[in-house]
């Protein structure tokens, strides 16, 4: 059991490091994946799922959304590497990183509204403004 313990904290030290490190941000996005995850498998409890035609849960549907979210953590990957390479002081890696945790956070609320859950509409605004500034400076 110490074996296999020692082998999982390697292994999370190396992607922590291929991340550019485990502050803050990159905790609040893995944290809004697993949200984002979670509401849409409720969604999907209650028939409401957008990603099938009947609504229904998709084991299809859940490894497309999973294999999403490996490229995006791939794409942090080049982000933090390219800034590293390029000595951007972590541009890149952030401007990524805040990308998809507005995306991850708008997706949540898209799925508590199909819920029936209120949420200030002037937050959705502002989350929706954000990820269209995102969008211009690509």
């Amino acid at each position: 059991m110490k074996k296999a313990g020692g082998a999982l904290a390697s292994v999370a030290v190396w992607l922590s490091s291929l991340l550019g490190g485990w502050d803050m941000p990159i905790k609040a996005m893995f944290l809004l994946m697993g949200l984002d995850i979670f509401t849409g498998i409720i969604c999907s409890f209650f028939g409401k799922s957008g990603a099938t035609e009947s609504g229904k849960f998709s084991s299809r549907e859940l490894y497309l959304g999973l294999s999403r979210k490996l490229i995006m953590v791939l794409l942090i990957i080049c982000a933090y590497t390219l800034d590293s390479m390029l000595n951007l002081n972590g541009v890149s890696r952030s401007a990524v990183i805040g990308f998809y945790c507005v995306s991850e956070a708008l997706s949540i609320v898209e799925n508590a509204a199909i819920l029936g859950v209120p949420f200030p509409k002037a937050v959705k605004n502002m989350l929706e403004s954000k990820r269209e500034e995102c969008e211009k400076e690509q």
